[in-house]
């Protein structure tokens, strides 16, 4: 069992945390108990459970682990990708971490060591996406792996499994997660066209974008 009770903010995120996970089954980016969320709320980390269909979820359910990955809220066990979402939490300053199966982006990450640059969206994830390379779910050669892959990064491929990505809320964690499979389905769409070849964007065009959308959206 957890060693300490939940607050109110615990139970905030922890709502947000569900309501994320459920949204990634809705969108197809997971099957069934495939790809976990999570979200840091201090020193605490709000994580899925392993196992557990996410429409069974509920406010009892909220399981927490601190940075050293020893739980301290919930009985459930946290999800087996632990390690990966930890190795996010103390090397960025990420505050919500959402991990994927997604369909488009992990057909990519079978094709290519990068995701060539079709679209100038992915300056939105701080350049070209990597694909780090292949290692076996929830160990720390694929949490080792995943952070080279993610240096200067806020999503990346992983090879032969998925997508993670991180944002500063769930919101934009699961957005760069969105994001990041559309550019696949993207990719994999205009390279299937017998004959032809996408164009791709160079490295100054790209470029040139980061430092726009640095500006986009509204100001307060």
């Amino acid at each position: 069992m957890g060693e300490q009770r939940w607050d109110a903010e615990h139970e905030r995120t922890w709502a947000e945390l569900v309501a994320t996970a459920r949204r990634s089954v809705a969108d197809g980016l997971v099957a069934g108990t495939s790809g976990n969320v999570s979200a840091r709320v201090g020193d605490l980390v709000l994580v899925t459970p392993s196992g557990v269909p996410y429409d069974r979820l509920a406010p009892d359910d909220i399981t927490g682990v601190d940075l050293t990955g020893r739980q301290v809220l919930g009985s459930l066990v946290p999800t087996s990708e632990l390690p990966m979402h930890l190795a996010v939490y103390r090397t960025t300053d990420a505050r919500a971490v959402v991990h994927t199966h997604a369909v488009h982006a992990t057909a990519v990450s079978t094709l290519v060591p990068e995701l060539p640059l079709v679209h100038y969206m992915a300056a939105a994830l701080g350049g070209p996406v990597r694909v780090a390379p292949y290692a076996t779910y929830g160990t720390e050669e694929l949490a080792e792996n995943m952070l080279r892959a993610l240096d200067g990064r806020s999503g990346c491929l992983l090879q032969n499994h998925g997508t993670i990505a991180y944002g500063a809320s769930l919101d934009q964690a699961y957005d760069r997660t969105a994001q990041l499979e559309w550019m696949c389905r993207l990719w994999l769409a205009a390279s299937s066209v017998p004959g032809l070849t996408p164009s791709l964007l160079t490295e100054a065009q790209l470029a040139e974008t980061g430092e726009r959308l640095r500006g986009y959206g509204q100001r307060r």
